[in-house]
């Protein structure tokens, strides 16, 4: 059986101070367009890994992409659950690595 005090009190809540209601917080922030270099990433959670990067972009914003190869598997995952909400443009095509800008519309 448990029973509870009657005379304890709940402890007031704190209020925490809000620095900067459109960012982390954190106090920096990027000039130029964030890059992932996905060929760091190990291939068994790369594309979850991509989707995750992509999916904190907002509205207007963009980022790099560096991949091992030409990632038109990604790009079809991409266009299958984003549809025209994200741009795509190469920056570079290989040899070594490929560059793309992905840009969210909306």
């Amino acid at each position: 059986m448990t029973t509870t005090d009657p005379t304890a009190t709940t402890p007031a809540p704190v209020a925490l101070p809000v620095l900067d209601a459109t960012g982390c917080g954190c106090g920096g922030h990027d000039e130029a367009l964030p890059e992932l270099d996905a060929r760091l990433i190990p291939h068994a959670i790369r594309h979850g890994a991509i989707f995750g990067a992509l999916g904190q972009l907002r509205a207007g914003q963009a980022m790099v992409l560096v991949a091992p190869h030409d990632p038109l598997p990604l790009l079809a995952q991409l266009q299958q659950r984003e549809g025209d909400a994200v741009e795509v443009s190469y920056l570079q095509r290989g040899p070594e690595a490929w560059r793309l800008r992905l840009g969210r519309v909306r």
